[in-house]
């Protein structure tokens, strides 16, 4: 079935000579550190010389606005032009018309400052990535972080020609990248007819829907492709993100491991490359944390060495295309024809189908993990694997000021003891608070995030029925009567001289867009204080001792906003609390910015 449709796919693509192939790149660290200009030309050189490989000389972005900053553009552009990288452009599309005109600023400021030496290297513009998914039904219940209706998408389509008519980019490709699943959804025609190109993005991996075994990993991989093909009316499909992981849990019949993630690089990827556009997923996604799962094809040091071989069995496209450069201009379009319909297609629903930056766990990224790091009001591109990003896709200014309009405070809100807030330095012990019922005359900063906050960058579920297993970093907040959920936050030096208060928050259902939540039983929350900061090693055994007990809800309800203790901010600190059940009360949610928010935040006045 996929064979057929990639002997017609190889035949349509004879007279093109090159196309691109390449990786996915973040805007931060997964630590959410930025990205600079010589972080990236270290990138794209260890991505060219991969041994095993030629011709890996394309990079894909996901926002065009240098990590850290309101609408500078991104220092990936001038390590491109240092490096001849070419670049597949991103602009953030999930955060509201205000964040992306300051991605168009930055789009505009790229091509007045570097001109064509930059314009030469775009192999095209992509307009968001996954937003579709992300408000799909399938993405709602998998938490996966803020989105875009199609009629927003394909107006911010419509700006960015605006944006680049009569310039050095008026004639580049402008397309979108989703999720298969997405484009099979006949509701996404807009989007569609709006494109120059479709990018897919698909993950057999998390296609826990059906059997997703490696042994099926490239079969099912090329029905999403043919699927996709089938909906978009004879425009080209590039791969835009797809991998499978090196390590992490197994997801239906699916299993991470190196082995199984060179198959799927050889029997996949060696496919595509050279026929058609690809960006893989990914060169490195551990750095300096590794996620979980984990895609990276070279480990946490950065280098041309990957831990699996690379080299393309003889006879696959891979194989007689590691002798060309793999770089060029071309795009390649791609006419195979469909197995699976169009539209209605009865092809698999995925659960999940993808791992990006804007979609990781907390420590990346999804560019854009939600509900990691400083707080903007919105999430938005972040970092280098996964989000949350990365991952989650997570706004990459670093600002520590939200915005936004939402409710108050809710109700229901439940008194707690007012505690000291203390803090550690990374892996350092904490400061033994100034005693073990110390309260504090200050008083609690409101219990919404219309002012400034901060939000963990890193969550770590343990489990006490799995109590080695180290179930590394999450999107999502769990406490039941087995599992507790740890929360580092990072307290910047510019918090000196405020208050923090620590601020638990759970909407009613109807009041989230992009989040979700499961709650059950009866009971509340109860937050401790740990001696150090957690890991994503952390497991229940290893887990940093509880230093004190902060506060508590005793009775949890949605609509409410608690407030569970307030001090003075214990700046360039950080600083690792524990959250556990009372109780029968059984939680799981989406930590989201998205207002009015929900989860665990420390808001700071």
């Amino acid at each position: 079935m996929y064979t057929s449709s990639l002997f017609a796919l190889a035949a349509s693509l004879g007279s093109v000579s090159a196309v691109y192939k390449g990786f996915n790149y973040g805007s931060t660290f997964t630590n959410n550190a930025p990205k600079v200009q010589s972080d990236f030309q270290y990138e794209f050189g260890n991505a060219s010389a991969l041994v095993g490989t030629s011709g890996f000389t394309s990079a894909r972005l996901y926002t065009m606005i240098q990590a850290g900053t309101t609408n500078t553009p991104i220092e990936a552009i001038p390590a491109a032009i240092d490096t001849q990288t070419t670049l597949l452009l991103g602009l953030w599309a999930s955060a509201g018309q205000s964040d992306f005109n300051n991605e168009l600023a930055a789009l505009s400021s790229a091509i007045s400052q570097y001109g064509s030496s930059f314009a030469s290297l775009v192999a095209g513009i992509s307009v968001g990535s996954e937003d579709l998914y992300r408000i799909s039904p399938t993405g709602i219940e998998n938490m996966s972080g803020a989105g875009a209706d199609p009629d927003v998408v394909a107006n911010f389509i419509s700006q960015v020609r605006s944006a680049i008519a009569n310039t050095a980019l008026s004639s580049v490709p402008v397309g979108h990248v989703d999720t298969w699943t997405a484009w099979v959804n006949s509701s996404n025609d807009a989007v569609i007819n709006a494109c120059d190109f479709i990018g897919m993005d698909a993950y057999p991996y998390y296609q826990t829907t059906m059997a997703n075994s490696i042994d099926n990993g490239n079969a099912t991989f090329w029905d999403a492709y043919d699927a996709t093909q089938g909906a978009v009316s004879g425009k080209p499909v590039w791969i835009t993100e797809t991998g499978w992981p090196v390590s992490g849990p197994m997801e239906n019949q699916a299993q991470a491991s190196i082995t199984n993630a060179q198959r799927y690089w050889d029997e996949a990827g060696c496919a595509a490359f050279g026929k058609i556009n690809t960006w893989w997923f990914t060169l490195q996604d551990a750095a300096p944390d590794t996620p979980s799962p984990s895609f990276g094809i070279v480990g946490s040091t950065l280098s041309t060495q990957p831990i699996y071989n690379l080299t393309c069995p003889a006879g696959t496209n891979g194989a007689s295309d590691q002798s060309s450069s793999g770089s060029s201009s071309a795009s390649a379009t791609g006419t195979a024809t469909a197995v699976s319909g169009s539209g209605g297609s009865s092809a698999p629903v995925a659960t999940n189908t993808q791992p990006g930056p804007e979609s990781s766990p907390a420590s990346s990224a999804s560019a854009s993990a939600p509900g990691v790091g400083s707080g903007s009001g919105s999430s938005a591109p972040a970092g280098s694997a996964p989000a949350p990003s990365d991952p989650a896709p997570t706004s990459s200014s670093g600002s520590s000021s939200g915005s936004g309009s939402g409710p108050g405070s809710g109700s229901g809100a439940s008194a707690a003891p007012t505690t000291t807030i203390v803090g550690s330095s990374a892996g350092g012990a904490a400061p033994a608070p100034s005693s073990s019922s110390a309260t504090s005359a200050l008083p609690a900063c409101p219990t919404d995030l219309n002012g400034p906050y901060e939000y963990p960058h890193l969550i770590v579920p343990i489990d006490s029925t799995q109590p080695d297993t180290a179930l590394g970093t999450s999107y999502n907040g769990t406490v039941s009567s087995t599992v507790s959920s740890l929360f580092n936050f990072d307290i910047p030096s510019s918090d000196a001289g405020k208050t923090c208060s620590l601020t638990f928050l759970l909407p009613e259902a109807s009041q989230l867009r992009t989040s979700n939540y499961e709650i059950s039983g009866s009971g509340g929350i109860q937050l401790s204080i740990l001696t150090t900061a957690a890991a994503t090693s952390t497991t229940y055994s290893n887990s940093p001792a509880a230093q004190q007990v902060v506060g508590s809800v005793d009775n949890l309800q949605p609509g409410g906003a608690y407030h569970i203790s307030s001090d003075s901010c214990p700046a360039g600190t950080t600083v690792g609390f524990e959250m556990k059940a009372t109780g029968s009360l059984s939680l799981n949610y989406f930590q989201d910015n998205d207002l009015p928010g929900i989860g665990l935040y420390v808001t700071v006045c």
